[in-house]
C-alpha cells in the first residue's frame, strides 16, 4: 500500500476560502492601522472588537462573494457542455 504525500493545509483548502481569510487579514490590518491612528480609544476591549467585527465581515462577505462567483461559473461551464 502506497501512502498518499501530505498537501500542506494551504493547498487542501478552496479557493473561495483563501480568498475570505486573505480579505479578512486585510480587515484586520485596516482596524490595526486604525486604532494605531487614534480612531478609537485604545482599549483592550475595542481593539479586539474592532479585529473580530472587520476582519470577519471582511472575510465572509468575500468568502459569500468568490463562492457564489465559483457557483456561477460551474453552472456556465455545465451548460456550456450540455449544450454540445
Amino acid at each position: 500500500m502506497v501512502d498518499k504525500p501530505v498537501r500542506p493545509v494551504w493547498q487542501r483548502i478552496g479557493g473561495p476560502v483563501k480568498i475570505g481569510i486573505v480579505f479578512g487579514l486585510i480587515g484586520v490590518i485596516l482596524a490595526v492601522i486604525g486604532m494605531f491612528r487614534g480612531f478609537a480609544p485604545m482599549t483592550f476591549q475595542s481593539f479586539a472588537m474592532a479585529i473580530l467585527i472587520s476582519g470577519l465581515s471582511w472575510g465572509i462577505v468575500s468568502w459569500a462573494v468568490a463562492t457564489a462567483a465559483a457557483e456561477v461559473e460551474k453552472d456556465v461551464q455545465e451548460a456550456s457542455d450540455s449544450e454540445q
